[in-house]
């Protein structure tokens, strides 16, 4: 999957000297961040701030401090854009809580739930990782899930969210969704079968039970 494109590629232009390709980097991860972010956002919060805004910070930050990440695949460029938007995530907590004190333990927290999210994220698309390898392609995967669940129609993005990512029960993805709970099972099984015809098309597989 290292294409030309690709963030890995892009990454080994920009060591060369190519400031240009920053954003072509970061623009594979923005649909990947923006969905942790939601998972992320506790319901108190979503009235404070709006994820897109945390991504859009995150990737500022990320922008600027690029050409200081040393690793050399797309697992450990997923961690450290994680671990940015875990700092933005933890700063904005504060900011709405009337403090600015600097609290690392919620950061670590914070860092700690969304590797969790990213991890429930990859159980749609495979089963435990046993290599070095495996691993690599997982993070690969996520952000290709994460790619084509930007590009679903709205409701079926917001079942899968709610009831595959997010783990609620059908009746609190019905009270949240509007809908019934039969109107939900309904929604969120054509949901997962387009969600599968997606990941078909580029050649990854869905998991039945997702």
């Amino acid at each position: 999957m290292d294409q030309p494109s690709s963030p890995l590629r892009l990454l080994e232009a920009l060591r060369r000297g190519d400031a240009g390709v920053a954003d072509r980097i970061l623009a594979h991860y923005r649909p990947w961040l923006q969905l942790l972010a939601r998972l992320q956002t506790e319901p108190r919060y979503q009235s404070k701030f709006d994820p897109s805004d945390i991504v859009q910070q995150t990737l500022l930050e990320a922008h600027r401090d690029l050409h200081q990440f040393r690793g050399a695949t797309d697992a450990e460029l997923a961690v450290w854009l994680r671990q940015i938007l875990a700092h933005v995530v933890a700063h904005e907590m504060r900011r709405y809580q009337g403090t600015q004190r600097r609290d690392l333990d919620r950061e670590v927290s914070i860092d700690q739930q969304l590797t969790e999210s990213s991890r429930r994220l990859g159980d749609i698309l495979a089963g435990p990782v046993t290599s070095p390898s495996e691993h690599a392609l997982r993070h690969e995967r996520e952000r290709l899930l994460a790619e084509v669940l930007d590009r679903l129609p709205a409701d079926y993005r917001e079942v899968i969210v709610l009831r595959s990512l997010q783990n609620l029960p059908h009746e609190e993805v019905a009270e949240r969704m509007g809908r019934t709970v039969g109107a939900v099972r309904m929604l969120w099984a054509r949901a997962l079968a387009r969600l599968r015809e997606e990941l078909t098309r580029l050649g990854i597989a869905g998991d039945d039970n997702a």
